[in-house]
């Protein structure tokens, strides 16, 4: 490979251009929209050439490659034109594993995989492991293999990621569950959504590990398939996967009592995704003692079912990372008091359905909140509780101060990507903290 372009100037893609020119690559960069000053900066002390606010189509068309950015979906015509012209579209992470020689632990999942990320990276670095965290979190993978390579990394892997990764393998996956998100981006197919996911055990081998939540719908289902030779291509740019033949670890949610582990966060689905984090890091060799004991003094995940303030008797908490409805399913199910929820942004093609039966059980009232609430509040309004249509969080936390009561809590979980109102997830969750810390 000679000549890669780059298309996305965030953290992601200006990592690999980073690592592309120390290969020895002509590298071009190309963003549709603004790269943040930051970027910019490093761009220009590399030397790499870049664009912002367009695409220079023939430079990007005549490479041997193309990474794109995650976010960008196969829609975008210049993406629709190399496909046409047979030309690989890869993730970061697919060209970036090849320069590496660390080993890698990938957690994917519809929910879970941010929480059980952190928690083996923390538990690798406690163990005196030399470990890098990346993928979907933290720094990017390809600029940490550029400039301090590990011998480890811990990998949270997003669908989008997974569907142009083909040779990529990953040395421990971990898939913690398969519900319906981002359909948007397959076509409202389910299957293609889970074809992504699958996609995390592609290449291993025997001596590989594949740990999973043996008690989801469709991962064993999905696995017998995969036996047979099934090769997913969940969107136009994927590439067929290669079958996988891991050493399977199940895990169940009764081996959390079994084996006699205690977990610093709440829920049920934490304890899965402490099981899960038990798993990958025994078969990482870490030792087990100290996995325990990591357990037991996790601090948790920003944006993560994050205990914010009590005011006047209501708890507030932050679950801005709850994109869909099975994770605000989980986090109402962590509910000890009433609860307020605010729910809303930009839709998904989500079924809200399967929330009414504890949305009607927990909650005291429902505060909307995205630029267009159409959709949320066609499907909640028929339970009849209390109702607030909102379009910023300043009147979000108003109307919610206004609906709880003492004893109360006040669950930020909005099911939906958060880009109509907020810069991302985590502008979401800042917002709302600071408003709630700020009630007199």
């Amino acid at each position: 490979m000679k000549k890669l372009a780059i298309l996305g100037g965030g953290e992601s893609g200006v990592g690999t251009a980073i690592l592309a020119q120390k290969q020895g690559m002509e590298v071009w960069l190309s963003d549709q929209g603004t790269i943040k000053a930051k970027y910019q900066e490093v761009l220009d002390t590399y030397n790499i050439p870049w664009e912002q606010g367009g695409h220079t189509e023939e430079r990007i068309l005549g490479a041997d490659a193309v990474v794109k950015s995650p976010g960008i979906p196969d829609t975008a015509p210049v993406v629709q034109k190399l496909i046409q012209q047979g030309t690989p579209v890869l993730s970061e992470l697919e060209f970036a594993r090849p320069f590496s020689k660390g080993r890698t632990i990938c957690i994917t999942g519809s929910n879970g995989k941010t929480t059980t990320t952190s928690l083996i990276y923390y538990i690798m670095q406690r163990s005196g492991l030399d470990v890098g965290l990346a993928g979907n979190i933290g720094r990017s993978y390809a600029l940490q293999v550029a400039l301090e390579d590990h011998d480890w990394y811990v990998l949270e892997v997003s669908s989008f990621q997974l569907d142009n990764m083909f040779r990529f393998r990953a040395d421990i996956g971990v898939l913690m569950n398969i519900t319906p998100d981002h359909l948007d981006r397959y076509a409202f197919r389910m299957q293609n959504y889970t074809d992504s996911k699958m996609r995390i055990i592609q290449n291993q081998r025997p001596e590989d590990y594949f740990v999973y939540w043996a008690q989801d719908l469709l991962i064993p289902e999905e696995l017998e398939k995969h036996a047979h030779g099934y090769a997913p291509q969940p969107t136009p740019s994927s590439q067929p996967a290669r079958k996988g033949d891991p050493t399977l670890c199940p895990f169940w949610d009764d081996d959390f009592g079994k084996f006699g582990l205690r977990f610093s966060q709440l829920g049920q689905h934490n304890k899965r995704n402490a099981l899960a984090a038990y798993h990958a890091t025994r078969l990482a060799g870490v030792d087990e003692q100290l996995i325990r004991q990591c357990l037991e003094t996790f601090p948790g995940v920003e944006h993560r079912l994050e205990r914010v303030e009590e005011k006047h008797g209501v708890l507030y908490i932050n679950d801005s990372k709850a994109t869909n409805v099975d994770a605000c399913y989980v986090a109402l199910q962590a509910m000890e008091r009433p609860t307020v929820l605010i729910v809303g942004g930009l839709d998904k093609g989500n079924d809200y359905s399967t929330l009414f039966p504890i949305v009607k059980e927990r909650c005291r009232g429902i505060v909307l909140l995205g630029a267009d609430n159409t959709v949320p509040k066609a499907a909640f309004e028929p339970l009849g509780l209390p109702m607030a249509d909102t379009h910023d969080m300043k009147d979000c936390v108003e109307a919610c101060n206004r609906m709880a009561r003492e004893g109360d809590a006040v669950l930020l979980s909005p099911c939906c990507a958060s880009f109509d109102l907020f810069k991302g997830m985590a502008d979401r969750g800042e917002q709302f903290k600071a408003l709630v810390r700020a009630i007199q």
